[in-house]
């Protein structure tokens, strides 16, 4: 484990955050918050793969 990509590291604390939103707005009994935090979800996870993507494309993955 020589190469951390600190990035990616970032975007998976992000999406644990984000799951862990989805459960306290399941918790608080909040629907247009776990809309949001789905959404959420959602957008960390796509920015992830395409950032991925772009570094398999470049080589540096």
């Amino acid at each position: 484990m020589k190469n951390v990509k600190w990035i990616f590291v970032l975007y998976s604390l992000a999406a644990l955050l984000a799951m862990a939103g989805i459960g306290l707005a399941v918790a608080f009994r909040s629907i247009p918050m776990v809309f949001l935090a789905i959404v959420l979800l959602g957008v960390i996870m796509m920015f992830g793969f395409k950032k991925k993507q772009a570094m398999i494309e470049a080589g540096s993955l």
